[in-house]
């Protein structure tokens, strides 16, 4: 069953556009004009996100927000709107809102937006098992002690490093996209472009690949992302 989407936005053209593109990347959707519409259609059927626009009568996206997580509603919500004042954002977060996207924004964007909050949020921790040691090739990764081997030799892994190699060790032999290496390690607080991922690939080669030149550990899969595989 396709994952439904609520659209909540005053503006109808909005809210058929959204709709024309989240159908077509494969989601179910419905609409709400307003936050109180948007609380009865919820009541009515939950859906799997919400899309929430700030700018709204009777309620505003900011107070709906604050409506469903202070009722223990956890539905997953992204933020739509022209501001883009930091002061805002940080409000729509802090009022519990999953992401925040400003105007204008391009259709791909949203979508990988979308994918990634409902990532974070589905609950599947199947590659978050409780083994509190990793192993891949002449790599050991202690997550106790923060503690990395490589050969038996200890090398020292910034915090970032540390958990973009521990994710991609955690899913050997699995390609992870771009989109899905910078939503698990930076998360929300990733506001940069993609090179800093490429930066950070690349010291973690320095490190692990015998010859970083030519990895044999670390593989681009180009126009995808990368993959661990020895």
């Amino acid at each position: 069953m396709a994952q439904l989407i609520l659209i909540v936005d005053d503006e109808a053209g909005v809210r058929e556009l959204l709709g024309d593109a989240l159908r077509i990347a494969g989601f179910e959707t419905a609409t709400a004009p307003d936050g109180m519409s948007a609380l009865t259609a919820i009541r009515n059927r939950k859906p799997d996100l919400l899309i929430i626009d700030i700018n709204m009568p009777l309620m505003d996206g900011f107070e709906l927000v604050e409506r469903l997580r202070s009722t223990g509603d956890n539905t997953p919500a992204l933020m739509l709107s022209a501001r883009a004042d930091r002061v805002d954002v940080t409000r729509g977060l802090t009022l519990g809102a999953d992401d925040y996207v400003t105007k204008p924004y391009s259709s791909r964007e949203l979508l990988a937006r979308i994918k990634a909050v409902m990532r974070r949020n589905s609950g599947d921790q199947s590659d978050y098992d409780e083994n509190q040691e990793l192993t891949a090739g002449p790599i050991r990764m202690d997550l106790d002690k923060h503690h990395v081997t490589v050969n038996s030799i200890a090398v020292t892994f910034p915090l970032k490093e540390f958990e973009l190699l521990e994710y991609l060790m955690r899913n050997s032999g699995r390609v992870l996209t771009r989109t899905q290496l910078i939503d698990r390690v930076w998360g929300n607080d990733y506001f940069g472009d993609t090179k800093t991922l490429d930066v950070h690939i690349k010291r973690l080669r320095a490190k692990v690949e015998a010859d970083p030149a030519n990895p044999t550990i670390i593989h681009t899969i180009r126009g995808l992302g990368y993959k661990l595989e020895i």
